[in-house]
């Protein structure tokens, strides 16, 4: 790797020239973040996930940077005005605004006012002024007259355009302007005075002023979609007096005949190319980073969710609630397979609660369900209170959050998992799921249907997919799959895999009734030996031929493990999960040129606990009696809560109603916090004091420091 790539990688990545190059190695062979990150410890020097993908993401950015490099460079080439000082410039940036100031005097531009005034043969003149080479500006123009510039003034006034879009164009006067709007940009927003009622939800927007470089994410892109939405006019303010103060001084040093042409040049250029130019350019920037911020609370957020502690294998009445349609329910079985369904009315209008009660038992009681799932949404805590006024007492009900169901239940997947089944059976039926597993099921939604981010709509959606999607694969890997039982959706996210080997898993498992072992995987068609290096450490067997099949000990290491099981006298099977054998081993005599500390230390962990799911188990939680709707919340009083969204600015807490309570970052510790996510995770339960009310507004404020 060339070293001004490498520097450029490094600074950005701030991590090991070691490994950097190693896992720029591995990614050019076609290695995976996950089998990188878990399986090739010693090359990167523990990097985890989130570093590796840094360095892929750097990497790409540095190779993006070159190609624009060469394409810049042989644009500039072939206009014939390419210099050995202005080439080793190019060669030697690797800041894209330097790169783009020093290409953009030959930058390809639609007709301007400066190009016609070239054409028409006044840049000599532009010049003769822009120098000061002339006693009389307005004797030297008359010398420029021709068929197309008829009078002296007509010819300033073309000079003056040429001097203006020089000087938007020097790289000296677009870092003064930076410099300037880096330390006075202030972004202001107004209400369009016509769209006063409809942007009510805009209101704290209306004539709101913030510095540029301060305002948090979160009110950048709001404004911004007040704008979009035509609600507010949006601008960036810079003090302009000193940036043409500035600029002055440097362009016009000493006082001749051609000063004040010059200056009128120069205020002409701020006004039409400078200051919208640079303008443009913070606001594109300010965005960016509010949408990395968004993307990065989002990605957050949705790892949280997909590693929610799952309830496991236990046969589940799911409950998708509802007020007049009814409430629909669908059992599934240990291993998620639908098993009935009925609908049931026990809440007004219909209040057949006699009825719905029965059905209930009678499900129970016939399919000996395990558990219960009740949805989150409208009805949602209505129903839970009833079913736990009969249901049997060793029949827990848990609440699941439901957002994105309705997705599910009407996508292509649902449609092949269930071509017969109704829409509302099939979003009962994705509750009760999300309950035994919630990543398995999520992966089925699109993550920005989970509802777990903020402006989603708003950010770039090419990046958001691509951060959501490293999210998924890195959560699904983290935790494994069952190869037997696991769906072609949740298969294709497993390193190495994809869509299209995923299928062939389950075509392949579905012909031959089951796979036995991790090796077996070689027989599927398109399973090649990169292929299966990636994934198989990710794949489990349960009960399968070799006893290490079941863990997250990769098939390479399987030897080393046997001559681990040697060294005590035992077999394989006989180390699993026997803490007292493994301490036994001495790590240290089995390091070798491959195979390092960090990786004995994984495979040692492994065999005391072998596949051990990191989420944790599902645990029941109730809300607090008596508060059934906002009307029902006092100021002092205090709530049970489940933190179900986190933002830069605070975190959206369910307390059982439908409206969500915040508690600002603010009112979250007692302690300095720049995110909420230092103390608060998805899904924490917390006790909450109500300490605000807008009832019109349906807003909630609550603290935890009480």
């Amino acid at each position: 790797m060339e070293k001004p790539l490498l520097d450029f990688v490094r600074s950005r990545t701030q991590l090991g020239e070691r490994s950097i190059i190693n896992t720029i190695k591995l990614l050019d062979e076609g290695a995976t973040i996950p089998f990188i990150s878990r399986y090739r410890k010693e090359m990167t020097g523990s990097l985890d996930e989130v570093e590796v993908a840094n360095i892929s993401d750097t990497y790409n950015l540095v190779k993006e940077l070159v190609n624009r490099k060469n394409y810049i460079l042989n644009t500039i080439q072939e206009q014939g005005k390419l210099n050995s000082s202005l080439k080793t410039q190019i060669q030697n940036t690797w800041d894209p605004k330097i790169l783009e100031d020093l290409y953009l005097p030959y930058k390809r531009k639609k007709t301007t006012k400066a190009a016609q005034a070239r054409a028409a043969g006044l840049e000599e003149l532009a010049e003769i002024i822009f120098r000061s080479k002339t006693r009389n500006p307005r004797n030297s123009a008359r010398q420029f007259l021709n068929k197309t510039i008829t009078d002296v003034e007509q010819a300033l006034s073309g000079a003056r355009d040429i001097i203006a879009e020089n000087i938007s164009e020097h790289k000296v006067a677009r870092d003064i302007a930076r410099d300037i709007y880096t330390r006075t940009a202030q972004l202001s927003s107004k209400l369009i005075k016509s769209k006063e009622k409809e942007a009510e939800k805009y209101k704290n927007y209306f004539d709101f002023s913030q510095s540029l470089s301060k305002i948090p994410s979160h009110r950048l892109l709001a404004m911004y979609r007040g704008e979009e939405e035509k609600f507010l006019r949006v601008k960036i303010e810079i003090d302009e007096e000193r940036l043409e103060s500035r600029l002055t001084r440097y362009f016009v040093k000493h006082k001749t005949e051609c000063s004040d042409e010059i200056i009128l040049a120069l205020q002409d250029s701020l006004k039409r190319l400078i200051t919208p130019s640079i303008s443009n350019e913070f606001r594109k920037e300010a965005k960016a980073k509010a949408d990395d911020d968004a993307i990065d609370v989002f990605s957050e957020n949705l790892k949280q969710l997909l590693l929610a502690a799952p309830l496991g294998e236990k046969t589940v009445l799911a409950l998708d609630p509802g007020f007049r349609t009814g409430c629909k329910i669908a059992v599934i079985d240990r291993k998620g397979s639908f098993k009935a369904n009925k609908t049931i009315f026990p809440h007004p209008p219909n209040s057949r609660e006699g009825d719905a009660k029965q059905i209930v038992l009678n499900l129970i009681k016939n399919h000996a369900v395990e558990a219960i799932a009740i949805g989150n949404g409208t009805a949602g805590k209505e129903s839970l209170k009833w079913l736990t006024n009969f249901v049997p007492v060793d029949i827990p009900c848990y609440l699941v959050n439901e957002s994105g169901a309705s997705i599910y239940s009407a996508s292509e997947v649902a449609r092949n998992e269930f071509p017969d089944l109704d829409l509302t059976v099939r979003g009962a039926i994705s509750i009760g799921r999300r309950l035994m597993d919630p990543l398995a099921e999520l992966v089925k939604i699109d993550a920005k249907s989970i509802g777990v981010g903020q402006y989603q709509h708003d950010v770039n959606q090419p990046k958001l997919k691509n951060k959501l999607d490293q999210v998924v694969v890195n959560c699904v890997n983290k935790v494994g799959v069952n190869l037997n039982t696991a769906s072609h959706h949740l298969l294709s996210y497993i390193s190495g895999l994809g869509p299209a080997l995923a299928q062939n898993i389950v075509h392949y498992r579905t012909e031959n009734k089951g796979i036995s072992s991790r090796q077996e995987l070689l027989k599927i068609p398109r399973m090649g030996a990169k292929a299966f290096e990636q994934c198989a450490g990710f794949l489990r067997v349960k009960d399968g031929v070799h006893p290490l099949d079941n863990t997250g000990v990769h098939p390479e290491s399987y030897k080393l493990v046997e001559k681990m099981s040697r060294s005590l006298g035992v077999r394989i099977k006989d180390l699993i999960q026997n803490d007292e054998l493994i301490d036994k081993i001495e790590l240290k005599n089995f390091v070798s040129d491959k195979v390092g500390m960090p990786t004995l230390k994984d495979i040692s962990a492994e065999l005391k606990k072998p596949g051990l799911d990191p989420r944790g188990a599902a645990t029941v939680f109730h809300f607090t009696e008596g508060v059934n709707s906002i009307t029902d919340l006092i100021i002092g009083n205090t709530v049970n809560g489940l933190v179900n969204n986190l933002t830069k600015f605070g975190a959206f807490v369910d307390i059982g109603i439908k409206e969500s309570g915040l508690i600002h970052i603010s009112q979250i510790t007692n302690a300095f916090i720049k995110d909420p996510s230092e103390v608060l995770s998805l899904g924490q339960e917390v006790e909450a004091m109500i300490i605000d009310l807008d009832i019109p507004r349906k807003r909630i404020s609550l603290s935890l420091k009480f």
